[in-house]
C-alpha cells in the first residue's frame, strides 16, 4: 500500500525551500482527508525538536567556545561597549549559515540566545550611560527595544524559538512597568509564590496575568494557522505556550489556593478549566504547569483524612491521572470536542474526528 506524506517529509520540504508553509499545511490536510487522520497520525502529535543529533551538540559547543573567544579578545583590545557589538555581528553572521542555510536546531537556539543577550547588553550600555545603574525606565526600554529587535530576528530567520525570547523581553517590560508604577512591588517577599498572589502582590500578579493572556493569544494565532502541526507555526506556538501556561496557571490558581476554604474550591475549578482548555487546543503545557497545584490539592484532601500515607497516595493518584490522560489523550479529546457545540475557531483547531476516538 502506498503511504501518505509524513510530517517529517513536509518539514524537510519546507526547510529546504521546495514548498512554503502554507502549501505544506494544504498538502497535509489533503493527505489526512484521503487516508484518515488516525492512520496518518504520528506518535507525537505535539512536535518538539531541540536537536537532531549529537552533531548539533558538537557544533553548539564550538559556537560557545568561538563566541567566548571573540568576546574575550574584544574585552582585551577594545572598550566594553564593543563587546555586545561584536557579539551581535558574530551571532548574526553564524546564524546566516547555521540557521538560514543549514536549519540546525540547537545551534540556531544558541545563536538566538547569544544575539538576544548581546542586544540586551548593548541597549543597557546605551540607555544607562555605558552600563550604569538601572532604573524602571531603563528596564522598560530594554524590554521594548529587545522585543522589537527579536521580532525582526524572527521575521528574517523564521526561527520558532525566537518568539520565546520575545516573550522573555516581554516579561522584562512587564517588570519595568510594575516597578515604574510602584517601586516597592518587586521587593523581596516571604516566598517566591507571593509574586503570583493577587492579594500579596496585586500589581505584579496583574502584570503577570496580562502577559500570560497576550502570550496565549499570540500562541493561539500561530496554532490556528497550522492545525495539522506540520510547519514552523506550530513550533512557534509551542514556545509561546511554554511562557503563557505558567503565567496564567500560577497567577489564577495560586491566588485562590492560598485563601483556603472557598479559595481551594475555586482553585480546583480553575485547574479543571485549564485541563479542559489544554485538551481543546491540544496543548499539554497548561496541564503540565498545573501539576504542582494538582498535587498540593490532592495532598490536602488526602491529608485531611488523617492518614500518614498522604505523600505516597498523592503520588499514586496524580500518577494515575497523568498516565491515563496521556495514554488516552486523543480519545478523550475526540469525545470532549464532539460533545462541545460549535464555537468560533473550532474548525481551526487540530482535527479530532475521523477515528480519533477509536481505540488503538
Amino acid at each position: 500500500m502506498v503511504e501518505g506524506v509524513t510530517r517529517d517529509d513536509l518539514r524537510a520540504a519546507v526547510a529546504s525551500g521546495v514548498i512554503d508553509e502554507a502549501q505544506a499545511v494544504s498538502l497535509q490536510t489533503l493527505s489526512d482527508q484521503r487516508m484518515g487522520y488516525r492512520a496518518n497520525m504520528v506518535g507525537d502529535d505535539e512536535p518538539f525538536e531541540l536537536f537532531k543529533g549529537f552533531a548539533e551538540i558538537f557544533v553548539t559547543v564550538g559556537i560557545g567556545l568561538l563566541m567566548s573567544g571573540f568576546i574575550g579578545l574584544t574585552a582585551l583590545l577594545g572598550d566594553a561597549i564593543f563587546i555586545p557589538l561584536v557579539g551581535l555581528v558574530v551571532s548574526w553572521g553564524m546564524a546566516m549559515y547555521f540557521t538560514k542555510k543549514r536549519r540546525m536546531s540547537l545551534p540556531s537556539i544558541a545563536l538566538c540566545l547569544s544575539f538576544a543577550a548581546c542586544a540586551a547588553f548593548l541597549i543597557w550600555a546605551i540607555v544607562a550611560d555605558d552600563f550604569g545603574r538601572m532604573n524602571a525606565t531603563h528596564t522598560i526600554m530594554i524590554g521594548v527595544v529587545g522585543m522589537a529587535t527579536m521580532i525582526g530576528y524572527f521575521a528574517f530567520f523564521r526561527l520558532p524559538f525566537t518568539m520565546f525570547v520575545v516573550g522573555v523581553f516581554g516579561i522584562v517590560t512587564t517588570l519595568g512597568i510594575v516597578d515604574l508604577i510602584d517601586g516597592t512591588a518587586l521587593q523581596t517577599r516571604g516566598a517566591l509564590t507571593d509574586f503570583f498572589d493577587l492579594r500579596e502582590s496585586p500589581l505584579l500578579a496583574i502584570g503577570t496575568l496580562v502577559f500570560g493572556v497576550l502570550a496565549f493569544l499570540a500562541a493561539l494565532y500561530f496554532d490556528t494557522k497550522d492545525p495539522h502541526r506540520v510547519s514552523r507555526y506550530a513550533s512557534t506556538a509551542f514556545w509561546l505556550h511554554i511562557l503563557a501556561a505558567p503565567a496564567l496557571v500560577n497567577t489564577l490558581v495560586m491566588s485562590n489556593y492560598t485563601m483556603g476554604g472557598i479559595g481551594t474550591v475555586i482553585a480546583i475549578i480553575v485547574l479543571t478549566l485549564f485541563t479542559l482548555l489544554a485538551v481543546i487546543i491540544d496543548r499539554r503545557s497548561f496541564l503540565t504547569a498545573g501539576l504542582i497545584y494538582m498535587g498540593l490539592l490532592i495532598a490536602q484532601a488526602i491529608g485531611d483524612t488523617g492518614t500518614e500515607w498522604a505523600p505516597v497516595l498523592t503520588t499514586l493518584v496524580l500518577g494515575v491521572f497523568v498516565t491515563a490522560l496521556g495514554a488516552f489523550w486523543t480519545q478523550a479529546r475526540a469525545a470532549i470536542m464532539g460533545a462541545l457545540p460549535d464555537f468560533p475557531g473550532k474548525d481551526r483547531l487540530p482535527p479530532y474526528s475521523a477515528g480519533l476516538a477509536v481505540s488503538e
